[in-house]
């Protein structure tokens, strides 16, 4: 498991006094309101920044502003880069829940036989439930929906991910 969570992306400078507009990459925006500090690589480091303020924008995006980053030029520098917490002070998800970050790369098998399927390349949310998008031997693609009649097992600890194929599915 990863030992840093990624909970958003910098998509641009938002205003002139150095925020950046986020794509919040967590199913409640609303997590941003408790949010103190923020982690971003920068030379190959990780780099605290205390986040000063928060504007909600529309839908899954946010305005933060970053406490030493007061410029539209040191905002920019920001662009593209991923938000991230400790996992210690990630929100604790429900039993049965998952990190989206913690799926992708997962290893896929066939509950039936123990056949490896593939590893799951991205992680599609639906309206419904979330569809993993696996990357099967042999280069084609397998969408997975993530229901209980599908997704049998996940094994965070060994990287594994077992399924039962519905009719049609392979």
């Amino acid at each position: 498991m990863r030992e840093y969570i990624a909970i958003g992306r910098v998509l641009a400078p938002w205003g002139v006094r150095g925020q950046v507009k986020v794509e919040a990459l967590t199913d409640d925006v609303n997590r941003f309101r408790k949010l103190k500090s923020v982690l971003v690589e920068e030379d190959e480091a990780l780099k605290s920044y205390v986040v000063n303020s928060v504007v909600f924008l529309k839908k899954d995006f946010v305005a933060l502003k970053l406490e030493g980053i007061d410029t539209v030029e040191s905002a920019e520098r920001l662009r593209g880069r991923y938000l991230m917490v400790h996992r210690k002070d990630a929100v604790k998800l429900p039993e049965g829940h998952y990190f989206i970050c913690d799926i992708i790369g997962m290893e896929v098998y066939r509950e039936e036989d123990g056949e490896l399927l593939g590893r799951v390349r991205d992680v599609l949310k639906t309206g419904a439930n979330d569809v993993y998008v696996v990357d099967l031997k042999g280069g084609r693609e397998l969408l997975l929906p993530a229901i209980r009649d599908v997704v049998r097992k996940i094994d965070l600890e060994n990287n594994k991910m077992v399924v039962k194929l519905m009719e049609g599915m392979d």
